[in-house]
């Protein structure tokens, strides 16, 4: 059975749970707390040596990172990932832009605003109004396709879907108010009504 080295708490994490649980695939879950290191231990970085989770390890010792990577694989030839060449690329292009755009702010204001130690965050309040002005700039764009699609990627429930969620569900964690995307709300509650659905705090 595949193991998955994961934090509870992470979005990223959180992804690769949800679409697993909507696919029926079985896996193992290796829990790493967001402070004790032990992703910077020599034995993880030997699997992974970007030293973050999530990591996908395979019975034959094969490792995949990346959150997206791991939707990718794991989504291939289901209906979670589009068979059409152009669907396909629409579902890339909302993944790469969740990477680029909207994860590096609203997650990042979620870690420092909900879980970093306070006096660590004091060294960082700085960069919140940037965190809230770029995140909010991604939840406008999500808003802008979602006044006019029910979906991000052909038209159907796809891992773009599971991609955007995992953080944008937790975003007043980072002191993003979604009141003011009345069409980001409602996507969210479609995603939450899909078969197989599991909350962040599902523990397998």
């Amino acid at each position: 059975m595949p193991v998955l080295h994961q934090m509870q708490v992470s979005g990223n994490c959180y992804k690769v749970r949800l679409a697993a649980r909507q696919l029926g695939v079985e896996i193992a879950l290796k829990e790493y707390g967001l402070f004790d290191g032990l992703t910077r231990k020599p034995e993880f970085l030997a699997k992974n040596p970007n030293g973050r989770v999530p990591l996908l390890e395979f019975e034959d010792g094969r490792c995949l990172a990346e959150s997206d990577a791991i939707l990718w694989y794991l989504s291939e030839g289901t209906a979670l990932l589009p068979s059409e060449r152009w669907p396909r690329a629409e579902v890339l292009q909302w993944m790469f832009f969740e990477q680029y755009s909207h994860e590096p702010y609203i997650a990042v204001a979620r870690f420092w605003l909900a879980f970093a130690p306070k006096e660590e965050l004091e060294k960082k309040r700085h960069l919140v109004s940037e965190w809230h002005a770029r995140g909010n700039a991604a939840l406008g764009v999500m808003q802008a396709h979602l006044t006019r699609h029910d979906w991000f990627a052909g038209g159907r429930y796809s891992i773009a879907d599971i991609a955007l969620y995992g953080y944008t569900h937790a975003a007043a964690d980072g002191g993003f108010d979604l009141d003011a995307y009345p069409a980001v709300r409602a996507w969210l509650q479609r995603v939450a009504a899909q078969p197989g659905h599991v909350p962040l705090e599902f523990a397998w």
